[in-house]
């Protein structure tokens, strides 16, 4: 008798769902018990503290928010399925005439290599027109391991050709440019389509198929990233941190693809026009790509080179594009077990590229360029990182000198935001956890504390695998003389951004 109750215990146990729905009634409960915390007077309307919670930063937030979610569900949920259909009418005339793959690996895990050469040559022996991958490598025994899985996956196709490609290893750049000067050595056909895969990401069935017909529909398309899924090999805090970043990730990218101007080319797979890739112009961008600051002179980018091709394409007068339905599985290898730790390094990049990225597209493409919303986006960027930080800073501050209630509403407003964002996560096809909230709002105040002290030292750059930086090529007396001006200019921007918050909190003051 006993084991007919003890059965049913240990299949919740298991269940995933049923841990789901434990997550989901505890995080309830947690803004129940946070909303029974907070004094009903401060949540009154006319109470004059209530300016300090609707104030009109926090409706720009969130309106700019709104904004891109319903612009991102519009297209993903209307717009984009009428265009697919659209493509499906065309038939075989949306096919490219030659379609190359270019995959680039460097110190990734054998296991981790084996899944993505095997999904790629699945993909192109799928695709009905001739194919050539491009293998930009650096050990002698990949290139074997490479032989030895397209000989396993690889049936009847004589018209699917392998080209080994070696690079020094220094990098990612150059990798990719070796590669881009074999693809042009094969002058491949107007009509040709180019992949260019990472050495972590594996293509999911007919995601090349659903992605390069694109181009037959869209003449003014350049190049076309994918939506990415992952596989984190690390905790479960690192799974989700990295499930949720793809979701908003999918959200951003679906309502600047209403624009066609997706703002990044993602590195782990997008797609290119030939013409594009064999343009001297476009390969030197992505090898030797840099900026000009005022401050601090000229370097050269370490990463980015998904950020290099958004900017030669745009440069060159083509729009970019999102598919929804061509997704991958991304494995991701945390670089430090810790979480706090990894988290920093990999959001130190990504952050860093951005705004890299954000000032050099703002000053030399501009309004006729970008369009009025993308010139806007990419100004509230600079904008965001300080504005995320002035409530849990606001918070704080009024806290200590005026009492633990404004402490208290903040958290409730915390809890019952950020859930709100998680269940409007719900509708863009992505998997949603529980834990959300919580890895949302460490993203926001830990990234917005990232990208601060990045925007001001944007010259140090570090590549998270390879675990090599880069060097300005400064003398000693200016390096050291950019390392001055960097702190001091942060630090007064911290003076300020706290006397902003004083003045603030005075006005909410009776």
């Amino acid at each position: 008798m006993l084991r007919l109750f003890i059965a049913p215990l240990r299949w919740f146990e298991a269940s995933p769902g049923f841990v789901k729905l434990c997550g989901w009634l505890c995080l309830i409960a947690l803004i129940a018990l946070a909303s029974e915390m907070v004094d009903p007077s401060y949540l009154d309307p006319s109470h004059q503290k209530f300016i300090f919670l609707i104030g009109a930063l926090g409706m720009w937030r969130y309106g700019n928010a709104a904004t891109h979610y319903l612009r991102g569900m519009y297209f993903l949920h209307w717009r984009f399925p009428r265009m697919r259909k659209a493509v499906e009418r065309m038939g075989d005339a949306a096919l490219p005439e030659h379609m190359f793959m270019v995959v680039t690996s460097f110190r990734i895990p054998t296991h981790t290599t084996f899944k993505v050469y095997q999904s790629v040559f699945q993909e192109v022996q799928r695709m009905p027109v001739p194919c050539t991958i491009i293998a930009s490598i650096v050990e002698k025994g990949d290139e074997n391991f490479i032989k030895d899985i397209m000989r396993q996956e690889v049936r009847d196709r004589d018209d699917i050709k392998l080209i080994i490609v070696r690079a020094r290893g220094t990098g990612k750049r150059d990798g990719l440019a070796h590669a881009f000067r074999a693809l042009s050595r094969q002058m491949p056909l107007e009509n040709s389509v180019v992949g260019v895969v990472d050495g972590d990401t594996m293509m999911l069935p007919g995601c090349v198929e659903r992605a390069v017909t694109l181009f037959a529909y869209l003449p003014s398309v350049g190049g076309i990233t994918t939506n990415e899924f992952c596989e984190v090999e690390g905790s479960k805090l690192m799974q989700e941190w990295h499930t949720m970043r793809f979701v908003q990730r999918h959200i951003n990218m679906c309502s600047m693809a209403l624009s066609k101007r997706v703002l990044t080319m993602t590195g782990r797979l997008s797609f290119f026009r030939a013409s594009v890739m064999t343009n001297p112009e476009f390969i030197k961008d992505v090898e030797a790509d840099f900026l000009d600051h005022w401050r601090l002179g000229r370097f050269q980018f370490l990463t980015g080179d998904d950020k290099s091709s958004w900017f030669s394409l745009m440069r060159a007068g083509w729009d970019t594009f999102y598919v929804p339905d061509s997704h991958t599985l991304t494995v991701e290898h945390p670089p430090d077990n810790s979480f706090l730790r990894a988290t920093r390094q990999l959001m130190y990049r990504w952050y860093g590229n951005s705004l890299r990225q954000n000032f050099r597209a703002t000053r030399l493409l501009g309004l006729d360029r970008l369009g009025l919303f993308t010139m806007y986006v990419l100004y509230d960027q600079r904008v965001s990182m300080w504005t995320c930080l002035m409530g849990l800073s606001a918070s704080v501050v009024a806290g200590l000198l005026f009492g633990v209630q404004y402490l208290l509403i903040y958290l409730f407003w915390v809890l019952l935001s950020r859930t709100l964002v998680t269940l409007l996560f719900f509708f863009t096809k992505h998997p949603v956890d529980p834990i959300y909230p919580f890895v949302l709002y460490y993203n926001q105040i830990v990234g917005s504390v990232m990208k601060v002290y990045t925007m001001f030292h944007m010259d140090q750059q570090s590549w998270t695998r390879q675990k090599t930086t880069i060097s300005n090529g400064n003398v000693n007396f200016d390096a050291a003389l950019n390392r001055w001006t960097s702190k001091t200019m942060l630090l007064s921007s911290i003076a300020i951004f706290f006397g902003v918050i004083s003045v603030l909190l005075e006005l909410t003051q009776p």
